[in-house]
């Protein structure tokens, strides 16, 4: 399930639609024109105008949360799921934040530690990984597949 757009979404959507599994989008729309991307089975392709409720729908389903360098949308989802777990209105989930240049640039976990604003053990609450076989082997280590 991804949120339906271009990039690396499509690449997620085709990639489920290659493998011969289905594919779930929740798009949002947006003023600069996001289309559904071509690999989301139609079926479950979803429009959402507001944000909030596609983020629940998100967060309703989800079994991991993969995210990639991005802007305010993907951190604004980020947030929202550490703080979910944090404040444990949902159950823990894996959270992989792919690109690890990106991530210590793009948030400064460790100042916020610093400051006092989170706690050194919130930093648990997800991992960062630099490729797919990372990412994957983070996934399987937190629900014990054997790969």
């Amino acid at each position: 399930m991804t949120g339906g757009g271009p990039g690396i979404m499509e690449a997620a959507n085709r990639g489920a639609k290659d493998a011969g599994g289905l594919s779930i989008g929740l798009n949002i729309v947006l003023p600069p024109e996001q289309e559904p991307n071509p690999f989301i089975t139609p079926e479950l392709c979803f429009q959402f105008h507001y944000f909030a409720l596609r983020k629940m729908h998100f967060m309703l389903r989800a079994k991991a949360l993969v995210a990639f360098p991005s802007g305010y949308g993907t951190i604004d989802e980020l947030f929202e799921a550490l703080t979910l777990i944090q404040t444990r209105k949902i159950s823990k989930i894996p959270i992989v934040l792919v690109g690890r240049a990106f991530w210590q640039k793009a948030i400064d976990f460790d100042y916020l530690v610093g400051e006092g604003v989170i706690a050194d053990e919130d930093l648990k609450l997800f991992k960062v990984a630099d490729n797919a076989e990372e990412t994957i082997s983070i996934l399987h280590d937190f629900y014990k597949v054997i790969p």
